[in-house]
């Protein structure tokens, strides 16, 4: 498990209106570097702001790299290309879907998380894409902004995030140029991931300088940690930070979460906490997306309501949110959703904090979306529900757990 680190300071980003201008601003006092990771990079309205930022940075001689998903971003316009190219910013999509598309089971492992770091000083994590809070590429416009979250860091954890997207970076360009048969541009793209991770090792190693010292000595001392998923050394890590914090509950859980379909052990962990006194809430998808996520997620309330679970359901606009408070003073912000697509197969990322100014801050957000926009299921209701209802829930469920079992999971 992770070990949470003191010296942070962790500023709480609500939807792209606060989180563009933040990541905008760090971009353009850019000096040397700034790395992005991205699901969804969209240059529609305000999205816009973004790509220029990184253009601009890259004309003045900053090295930008910039990495999308090929299911979320399986392109980019190609004027953006061609901007993106002249300026010099390094751009790649990951894994696109080819000719086979999402019938090849290893393509289902995507990269989910929303990562950022400018000059290795400030680090950026959460669940907003780069995507205007106003649009949603299969939906239009939308009459409310999307509720999604991302944290602003300063702190010992910003190395972490800058090797781990250093890392993932050359990695993938060894991949690359391995399948085009370019073995010796393979071997050098190896050898600086092995020089980036020994770099890193040393500067973490070395001890810490009187600034870093007088810069926690302020005050300035939030406990927090990045914490990953990934499918090589950190394959269940978020998960089990979530269990733990469920585990040692006492007075309150609130979970915002966009694709709710826990595992058994992360649901019992949800009923035990329920069971023993904790108010356990959670704020969740309540207008239709996509019909597996939606459905599938219905399937798995009955206990959870039986239990004496909260389950109160967001549909003003889309819920986008990764985000959990736990006893007013434990918290994560990220990118993991709590479903198998996320918790067993992605690439994801949060920040996990021990801190209570920054955990009420969040619970306030939450208490608001819960009573102003939430609608709470009705235990009565959910279980007289219809039989169509009933059946399209199951085979969601049944449809998700054939997927998992096709890239060797289960759930």
């Amino acid at each position: 498990m992770p070990q949470a680190r003191t010296g942070h300071q962790i500023l709480l980003l609500q939807g792209a209106q606060a989180f563009f201008p933040a990541l905008v601003r760090a971009i353009e006092r850019s000096a040397h570097e700034v790395r992005l990771e991205t699901y969804i990079f969209s240059v529609e309205a305000a999205g816009e702001s973004v790509a220029i930022a990184l253009e601009q940075a890259a004309r003045r001689g900053v090295a930008v790299y910039l990495v999308m998903d090929g299911v979320g971003t399986p392109r980019i316009p190609a004027q953006w290309a061609s901007r993106f190219d002249t300026s010099g910013v390094k751009w790649r999509i990951f894994s696109p879907l080819g000719r086979f598309g999402l019938f090849i089971p290893s393509r289902w492992r995507r990269l989910h998380r929303k990562l950022c770091v400018v000059d290795g000083t400030v680090a950026f994590c959460g669940g907003i894409n780069v995507l205007d809070d106003w649009y949603d590429p299969n939906y239009g416009t939308l009459k409310a902004p999307r509720f999604d979250f991302a944290v602003q860091v300063t702190g010992p954890l910003v190395q972490a995030v800058h090797e781990t997207m250093a890392q993932f970076w050359w990695r993938s360009q060894a991949a690359s140029t391995i399948r085009q048969s370019d073995f010796p541009a393979a071997w050098l793209a190896l050898q600086e991931a092995v020089k980036l991770k020994l770099q890193a090792r040393s500067d973490a190693e070395m001890p810490r300088d009187a600034g870093t010292l007088a810069h926690e000595a302020a005050g300035e001392n939030t406990n927090a940690d990045l914490v990953l998923r990934d499918n090589l050394r950190n394959r269940s890590r978020i998960e089990r930070a979530y269990r733990k914090a469920i585990g040692a509950a006492r007075t309150e859980i609130i979970i915002a979460n966009a694709y709710f379909v826990p595992g058994r052990k992360l649901r019992k962990g949800l009923m035990h906490a329920a069971q023993r006194g904790v108010r356990v809430r959670l704020l969740l998808q309540g207008r239709y997306e996509y019909f597996m996520q939606y459905h599938a997620a219905r399937s798995v309330y009955g206990a959870l309501l039986a239990a004496g679970v909260e389950i109160h359901e967001y549909s003003v606009s889309f819920l986008h949110a990764k985000v959990a408070v736990i006893d007013s003073h434990w918290a994560t912000v990220g990118s993991s959703n709590l479903d198998p697509l996320s918790l067993l197969l992605a690439r994801e990322a949060n920040v996990v904090m021990d801190d209570v100014a920054f955990a009420q801050n969040l619970r306030s957000r939450l208490e608001d979306a819960l009573v102003q926009d939430g609608v709470r299921v009705d235990p009565a209701a959910y279980a007289n529900r219809p039989w169509r209802q009933r059946f399209l829930d199951r085979v969601a469920l049944g449809v998700m757990r054939v997927l998992l079992f096709l890239n060797g999971k289960r759930y």
